[in-house]
């Protein structure tokens, strides 16, 4: 490069290199697919239907679990996908959206209808070296079934699948043996208007909006390794 412009040699040496830097590009976007591919398939492995998908939206791949669930992941323009559940796709289609600029970890509730149990969505962003293996996909989609069930959940199962704070996951914890919630904030040494602050972001994370609504899909979360 002479004053600012490349000559006709450097040029011409690069053009040389061209169709190698196309077959690498070729390669390893190959690869990476693999490996999204192999992800969503170990998880199949386990019984969570799962997607690997770009920060635009548009899903790279998903396993068999998740695409014969017709009736909750529906195909978009331009390769998207939406949730059938009108409240939970806003959350979703939202996540999406703020993942590019957070990376946060986000989990989105489903009712149950005459069908199929109650969902948890999980949304995990790609990130690092995570994000160069998988070649361009950006978020990793996971959904959990939780079914009816007299178990109490703990607060690490709670915490991990609505993304609750600890404090939030142990006033669940307790709520969700049917104590008053001013019952709860005593066991738990916090104040009744902190239970009250704790208690509107769980109904904000859990797409509920009594405790009742609550303590019924709380008490049916159960381990995966329960089923």
């Amino acid at each position: 490069m002479k004053d600012g412009t490349y000559d006709r040699a450097s040029v011409d040496r690069l053009d040389q290199l061209r169709p190698h830097f196309a077959r690498a590009g070729m390669v390893s976007a190959r690869l990476g697919l693999e490996q999204a591919r192999a992800t969503v398939s170990a998880l199949e492995t386990i019984g969570l239907p799962a997607a690997v998908m770009a920060a635009s939206g548009r899903v790279l791949t998903s396993n068999s679990l998740l695409e014969e669930m017709t009736e909750m992941f529906l195909p978009t323009a331009y390769g998207g996908m939406a949730i059938a559940n009108a409240s939970a796709n806003a959350l979703f289609q939202r996540a999406i959206l703020e993942n590019r600029n957070d990376f946060a970890i986000r989990s989105i509730p489903v009712a149950a209808n005459e069908s199929r149990p109650a969902l948890v969505i999980h949304l995990l962003p790609l990130r690092r070296a995570a994000h160069d293996i998988f070649s361009g996909a950006d978020i990793l989609v996971a959904a959990t079934a939780v079914s009816a069930s007299s178990v109490v959940p703990s607060p690490t199962l709670l915490a991990g699948l609505f993304d609750l704070t600890p404090s939030e996951a142990r006033l669940a914890a307790a709520l969700s043996q049917g104590r008053p919630l001013k019952d709860a904030a005593s066991d738990l040494k916090i104040t009744v208007k902190t239970g009250r602050t704790h208690l509107e972001r769980i109904f904000a994370k859990t797409g509920t909006s009594q405790q009742s609504q609550l303590v019924a899909l709380l008490k049916s979360t159960e381990p995966l390794n329960r089923r």
